[in-house]
């Protein structure tokens, strides 16, 4: 807890049994006061290896994409009734040590939402970022920030903070169930007019780190740019897709969750 604010964070889980206890140690515990991880039918032993560590473990019976994920986590963080939510991969690939700074920005009101960058500094490359997706993310974050007016140091970080508000408030339910949805939340927060803080955060890509591979890069990379189109389409007054509407659908936290060993 920071300020009285209640501090959740969430573990969006793909088989992540080798480098789930190494993430799960660095957490500070003194600061978060609940831990909740979502296995998205995992192959490999994640739910055994949670529940071991007495992590709040929810398991879903069919895969529901890496934005479907997200929509579990955040669901079950709202029931809670968190005050912040923060993501962190149980990958290892961002280290969790940046939670309580990331905590601390929303819980003195100064933001409603945090991203840890990996391009403030020199951690992407030197952290074995592949070229491509470097000068790839350089480029799509150049065009978001064209589009949305924003001077975020990029948009694909997975590791981020919210509020309750923002989590109440956008129409995340409507939004993609694979990796565009990080994108799409993104956009939707800078639509509403949230404040969005960013501290640098190092980045590490080794064999047991989640990445996708180039053509879901691709796949993702259109996502992008449709999103950022979208987006200065709505906020232009000339289209509004669904998750711009008025009428777009928000989380859900009386939703019934299959917690594992509940």
């Amino acid at each position: 807890m920071i300020n009285n604010k209640k501090v959740v964070v969430i573990m969006p889980a793909y088989n992540a049994e080798k480098t789930l206890e190494q993430t799960y140690n660095e957490i500070y515990k003194d600061i978060v006061d609940e831990i909740i991880l979502v296995d998205d039918n995992s192959s490999d032993k994640t739910k055994e290896v949670a529940a071991r560590l007495g992590i709040t473990t929810i398991v879903h019976d069919k895969n529901k994409g890496y934005g479907g994920n997200q929509k579990t986590c955040y669901t079950a963080a709202l029931k809670t009734d968190a005050d912040i939510v923060i993501m962190v991969h149980p990958d290892y690939q961002y280290t969790p040590k940046l939670v309580p700074a990331m905590a601390a920005m929303i819980a003195f009101d100064e933001y409603d939402a945090c991203i840890a960058s990996r391009f403030i500094g020199k951690g992407a490359l030197e952290g074995g970022m592949p070229f491509y997706k470097f000068a790839a993310n350089k480029f799509l974050t150049l065009f978001q920030n064209l589009l949305l007016g924003e001077r975020l140091s990029e948009y694909h970080t997975g590791f981020r903070a919210f509020s309750k508000e923002v989590l109440e408030k956008l129409p995340l339910k409507d939004c993609d169930d694979d990796f565009v949805f990080d994108n799409e939340m993104l956009a939707l927060t800078c639509y509403k007019g949230y404040r969005i803080g960013q501290i640098s955060c190092p980045t590490k890509y080794f064999p047991d780190a989640s990445s996708i591979n180039f053509l879901r890069s691709c796949k993702y990379g259109i996502g992008v740019l449709k999103t950022s189109i979208q987006f200065f389409l709505a906020k232009s007054g000339i289209y509004k897709s669904t998750i711009f509407k008025n009428d777009a659908k928000t989380l859900d936290k009386n939703e019934n969750l299959p917690y594992f060993n509940s």
